[in-house]
């Protein structure tokens, strides 16, 4: 049997990793400035969440969510408090794409309706739900394009209004910033607009916080930047730093009931465990801020050149747009300056640094684009 070829692959091969470090199978080292598409967040085998994976293996991995599972509990409790959400409830999946779907889910449950406004240039997920509400048809099946959906640009608040008006519209669904469609991030202005006009027409407000989310930002999340408090926060990647996990946050006013929202293997021991892990680093290590200084130094000094037409982003959160192709720099960092990096389509270098990159690592890769530049 043969892999399914899917994914157009680099020829590197990772046996070791530490911090924002990574070795390959021959020996060399890489400097990781995107962290497996922002999933990295406390660094490559931090020693803690090692450890925690470790001693909770030791003890029991896996029952399902039909027992009292108190890893559970103190992981919401835990992330109430880093949030700043600890009047929300917590519901725990086994991703950002899965997190979307039961988000967009709860929303249709709670207003009886059945269509969502989503974002040109968004992108939320490849299940079916989450990719109908992504603004890429060439992921679109034919089976998930029934969906009611329909795609405003950012910042139209007049065309959002026009959507919500109609009445049958169940929830908004926003990105914080936005990641596959090029580090664009919304407004305060226009995410206080959504928030309001959602409280208005009775729709739900939610914020796709699974890249931008996690301290990435400089805040928890990236919404925490305007101020509002949406309906719904989706979340995945760097939430437990590999190890498959997902979840949502969820305002008072949503009942729970019973059966309504399920998984198999969402909030696991061993998920819950590096979740909690994570947290735990987060705070003792002060990595939010840390994101936002290494971040805000990585902005202000990436070199001025006329290919580059701009620099976005907030935090450990950032791309550099060309105005050519990026495919030969990318490749060129890789494989001769050994230098991890993501794109956002074709003339866009995205960096999801894991939090703990430091300055000196930052101020490497300056000096390497300069030379490359």
């Amino acid at each position: 049997m043969e892999l399914f070829d899917v994914y157009s692959l680099f020829d590197v091969t990772p046996v070791r990793a530490q911090g924002c470090r990574v070795w390959d199978d021959r020996g060399q080292e890489y400097l990781d400035l995107y962290g497996g598409h922002a999933v990295i967040s406390v660094g490559h085998c931090h020693p803690d969440y090692v450890a925690a994976l470790k001693d909770q293996l030791d003890k029991i991995g896996f029952y399902s969510n039909s027992v009292v599972n108190p890893l559970q509990v103190e992981l919401a409790h835990k992330l109430g408090e880093a949030s700043g959400y600890a009047d929300y409830s917590l519901f725990l999946d086994n991703s950002g794409a899965e997190s979307n779907e039961n988000a967009l889910k709860l929303a249709s449950f709670h207003t009886g309706r059945d269509r969502v406004v989503a974002f040109r240039r968004s992108f939320h997920g490849r299940t079916s739900g989450a990719v109908a509400v992504t603004d890429n048809p060439k992921i679109v099946s034919p089976f998930n394009a029934v969906h009611k959906v329909t795609f405003c640009d950012l910042e139209d608040t007049e065309g959002v209004e026009a959507q919500l008006k109609r009445g049958d519209v169940a929830a908004v669904i926003v990105e914080g910033i936005q990641g596959c469609g090029g580090i664009h991030t919304p407004s305060t202005a226009f995410l206080q607009a959504l928030e309001s006009l959602c409280a208005k027409y009775g729709s739900v407000l939610v914020l796709d916080e699974v890249q931008s989310g996690y301290g990435r930002s400089g805040k928890f999340f990236a919404h925490q930047w305007t101020g509002i408090r949406p309906g719904i926060i989706t979340m995945g990647k760097g939430i437990a730093n590999g190890f498959p996990c997902g979840g949502i946050l969820i305002a008072p006013e949503f009942e729970a009931v019973k059966g309504r929202l399920g998984t198999t293997f969402g909030g696991n021991y061993l998920a819950c465990a590096g979740a909690i892990a994570v947290l735990d680093i987060i705070r003792k290590e002060k990595l939010i801020d840390n994101a936002l200084a290494v971040g805000e130094y990585l902005k202000a000094n990436i070199p001025a050149s006329p290919r580059i037409r701009e620099v976005r982003g907030r935090g450990l959160m950032i791309g550099i747009e060309f105005n050519e192709d990026v495919a030969p720099i990318r490749r060129q960092l890789l494989y001769e300056r050994h230098i991890f990096t993501g794109v956002a389509g074709s003339n866009m270098i995205r960096l999801l640094a894991p939090l703990c990159l430091t300055m000196a690592q930052a101020e490497h890769f300056v000096q390497v684009l300069k030379e490359i530049l």
